[in-house]
């Protein structure tokens, strides 16, 4: 957010918005093609208003509205995914009850978002359909999710010791460059009802 500018005569419903907004337009720079003109409406104070964002209450504060939801689904998005993002400190960084998220069907290019890593509660995760690359973080494996959809990415590691931890029902790694042994570990999975490896290098 350094290089944003503020127009100093906006005027923000609260602080936490403005910061948002700080993140939108930073996160905005970098998109660089937006096939449906998704973005074409984030500007101004209204962040709530944007194409694609939602706000509700804080929870610590029901007088102000924060960014609880982003919803870029099938926008078709070509961009590097900013860490930056971090910024979205009530969407991310400190978010208490965020159970889903999905990022699928764009063209997102940047290493695993480490950010779904830090939400606690989180019980879905969809990545599928983008140009994510490297390695995925062994952490994954030992949260509690019920699905994750990783599929269709330029993902490229070995499966992790802890990959039998995951006590999803739904994994699914197909079409990457993942590599090495299918672990023995893989039947501890006790609770898994689907799982998709093909198109590896397994």
């Amino acid at each position: 957010g350094k290089n944003i500018i503020i127009d100093p005569s906006l005027v923000f419903e609260n602080l936490r918005l403005r910061n948002t907004n700080i993140a939108l337009q930073d996160w905005k720079k970098v998109i660089l093609l937006d096939l449906f003109n998704l973005i074409a409406d984030w500007v101004g104070p209204g962040v709530c208003d944007y194409t694609g964002v939602y706000c509700t209450p804080a929870l610590d504060n029901k007088r102000n509205k924060i960014v609880t939801n982003i919803d870029l689904n099938h926008g078709y998005i070509t961009e590097y995914l900013l860490e930056e993002l971090g910024l979205l400190t009530d969407f991310f960084g400190k978010v208490k009850l965020m159970l889903e998220l999905d990022l699928s069907n764009n063209w997102f290019t940047s290493k695993f978002p480490k950010v779904s890593v830090m939400l606690h509660l989180l019980k879905f995760l969809d990545l599928r359909f983008n140009e994510f690359e490297g390695t995925v973080p062994k952490e994954l494996f030992d949260k509690d999710l019920d699905d994750i959809f990783i599929n269709h990415n330029r993902f490229k590691f070995n499966l992790p010791d802890n990959f039998g931890n995951s006590p999803v029902s739904i994994i699914i790694l197909a079409n990457n460059k993942f590599h090495g042994y299918v672990l023995a570990s893989l039947w501890k999975m006790t609770g898994l009802e689907e799982i998709i490896l093909k198109n590896n290098r397994f």
